[in-house]
């Protein structure tokens, strides 16, 4: 199996990231690289930030001025992969994560932090992989489809992750 090197930042000071929140992630990462068969040794960077500054990359990046969960910034363009002169590992890209919209996505939608951690870091990666679900709603069934296998396979589908009201 390929390697996988994930740099996992905190660039919030807001809310405190859960215990098991930087595995969960690089679990994630490496199930999606396995289930598209990329076969490259690779690296990634995600980063959780404020909405702040999800909002300011919003607006930078893609002329939208409002904070939003996810950001993915692709390295790969086609078959052209960069590869950090260093380790050879073919550069992914950049994933940008506002923890707070997280953190009340996950209230709204009934589930765990770590379902919503856990989508958003799948739905990224597909992302970084060149798929998109913003060009056709076939396009986007077929990303979501993708999201829900791998969180399936990694135990934390929706169906087994929503919060029970006691």
């Amino acid at each position: 199996m390929p390697k996988l090197k994930v740099y996992v930042k905190n660039n919030q000071n807001d809310i405190k990231i859960p215990v098991g929140i930087r595995l969960l992630i690089r679990r994630c990462c490496q199930a999606v690289l396995t289930t598209e068969g990329f076969k490259e040794n690779a690296e990634v960077s995600v980063s959780f930030v404020s909405n702040k500054e999800i909002r300011i990359l919003n607006k930078n990046y893609r002329n939208k001025d409002c904070s939003t969960d996810v950001l993915s910034f692709p390295l790969i363009e086609g078959d052209n992969m960069e590869k950090n002169p260093e380790t050879g590992y073919v550069l992914l890209g950049d994933v940008v994560i506002s923890l707070e919209t997280a953190v009340k996505q996950a209230s709204n939608y009934g589930h765990s932090l770590e379902r919503e951690i856990g989508f958003l870091t799948v739905h990224s990666m597909l992302h970084l992989l060149g798929y998109d679900h913003e060009t056709s709603s076939l396009d986007e069934r077929i990303m979501r489809e993708k999201e829900e296998s791998v969180l399936e396979k990694l135990g934390i589908s929706r169906d087994a992750t929503f919060v029970t009201g006691e």
